[in-house]
């Protein structure tokens, strides 16, 4: 029997490797130094099976014969691209980890039509000198806008003051754009209230995805938090209590990814509103989400939209891009237009701001806004199907595999459900669906996930009690025979 370095002597040299006519032929065909990377890579897994005592003198050799198709397959690994669409079957609309919010088909033609060349992203066409890059959405924002804040205004309702000539000639709303929420509320408080004080409720603290938190955000804002009231509950006599001298800003907090039941209490905007007004200071709402669609059409009453908040009389609003308004990802903040002004002349703006890629996909979805054409924008498209279109579908889908080459061991049924909004978005709303319920004897409910995730293209799909649970509320209509197609090719693996 051979010993390890019997066995390790039996491994080519990398430049051995690559004389093999099939690794050399690779080489020329996609460069020598990536093919003599993936040849080092499949050499050291054979070193560290060796070491590990997994590879005899048999299986070494075995090993051996395959070492060309191994680089082959290395090579085509480190080639390809990582990041890879997926059918999401989660059910879940604004899945996080899945990038959230889908762009519409409108969207992606206007980047690829912009983006793939020159465009005026910086220079004004009509004067022929340079121009701004914010100018392309403003316009859209201030036209689904400017109207409700402009009506608010002149009849004063909330306490909001009444408006001069030129505000009235102008309009009174701007929108400014920025990578992330998180840049949003970051330049939004710098602006506003660097080197003073915030009044924000402790209920109100949240941490957002990846472990950011509001306080953390606030710190590196220049801004100090003066936290008030209690986890539970918060009356608007805390806020008034602590304003001083040093308060720059009231702060309200969209708790929009979770919720506190019970004994519970929390100040109305327009409260806040009115507080703002007596005391000359300003108001923002962080809605984290923000929807320009009214969610109520929906049925979900719970979730506060940007116009939402300007017609209550707060002052600024900042919220996502890429979430319940449906376009890419960008922190949006809208509000009084000499706030905004402000924020625009930060220097961190510049640092912060967005590229044509983002504007382009941005105007694209404003523009379906203005058209009215919510079935255009995925996510909304989503949320107001019905449950008897998905069973519909679902019922489709279902005999499509069963006619299949499926076995008796795979059981695929039909059985209600809920979607979910998700990406920080309305943490009650449920959406009634149909779900695909698939149970396998051979494996357990995680092994068929499993597999599906390993298909091309990979499909996400959801656990629960043993069984992979299949939504197709965010399975788009024409992937649903790419997913039969997967699904009946897994039925054949499942039964071997």
């Amino acid at each position: 029997m051979k010993t390890q370095a019997d066995l390790y002597r039996e491994l080519p040299s990398v430049d051995e490797l690559l004389r093999d006519p099939g690794v050399s032929d690779l080489a020329h065909r996609e460069r020598q130094s990536a093919t003599a990377d993936a040849c080092r890579i499949v050499l050291a897994k054979l070193r560290s099976e060796i070491a590990a005592g997994h590879l005899d003198e048999s299986k070494l050799a075995l090993a051996l014969s395959g070492l060309s198709s191994a680089v082959h397959a290395e090579v085509n690994r480190a080639l390809s691209y990582s990041l890879r669409p997926v059918i999401n079957a989660s059910g879940v609309i604004l899945h996080t980890n899945l990038a959230r919010a889908p762009l519409a088909q409108d969207a992606l033609d206007h980047i690829a039509h912009t983006a793939g060349g020159y465009s005026n992203l910086e220079f004004d066409l009509e004067s022929g000198e340079r121009g701004k890059r914010d100018v392309h959405v403003d316009r859209l924002f201030r036209r689904l806008l400017r109207k409700e804040f402009a009506e608010l205004r002149v009849s004063g309702r909330a306490g909001a003051p009444a408006p001069t000539q030129t505000e009235l000639t102008q309009g009174s709303v701007s929108t400014i754009v920025v990578n992330n929420n998180a840049a949003a509320v970051l330049l939004a408080l710098n602006t506003l209230a660097d080197g003073g004080e915030v009044i924000v409720s402790r209920g109100e603290l949240v941490e957002i995805g990846g472990s950011f938190r509001i306080p953390d955000v606030m710190a590196k804002s220049g801004a100090t938090l003066r936290e008030v009231g209690t986890t539970n509950r918060t009356r608007i006599g805390d806020y008034e209590r602590a304003i001083n001298e040093h308060t720059k800003l009231l702060l309200r907090v969209h708790r929009s990814n979770f919720e506190i039941s019970g004994f519970t209490e929390q100040p109305s905007i327009a409260e806040l509103v009115a507080l703002a007004h007596k005391h000359k200071l300003p108001l923002m709402e962080d809605l984290g989400s923000g929807a320009l669609f009214d969610l109520r059409t929906i049925g979900i009453n719970d979730e506060p939209g940007v116009l939402d908040s300007l017609r209550s009389g707060v002052h600024v609003v900042s919220y996502s891009g890429d979430k319940l308004l449906g376009g890419p990802q960008a922190g949006l903040i809208s509000g009084r237009e000499n706030l905004v002004k402000k924020m625009r002349s930060n220097s961190l703006f510049r640092a912060l701001r967005v590229d044509k890629l983002t504007y382009a996909a941005l105007e694209a979805t404003l523009l379906a806004y203005v058209k009215r054409d919510y079935n255009a924008i995925p996510v909304l498209r989503m949320m107001q199907t019905s449950k008897q279109e998905i069973t519909k579908r679902a019922v489709t889908v279902q005999k499509n595999i069963q006619a299949g080459e499926s076995t008796r061991s795979t059981r695929i049924e039909l059985i209600d459900g809920e979607s979910l909004i998700g990406g920080g978005s309305a943490p009650s709303a449920l959406l009634p669906t149909t779900l695909l319920s698939i149970t396998c004897e051979q494996l357990s409910a995680n092994e068929l996930a499993t597999r599906l995730r390993s298909s091309d293209p990979p499909v996400i799909a959801r656990v629960e009690e043993g069984s992979v649970l299949l939504d197709l509320r965010t399975v788009f209509p024409e992937q649903d025979n790419v997913l039969t197609q997967i699904l009946v090719r897994n039925a054949t693996v499942w039964k071997r």
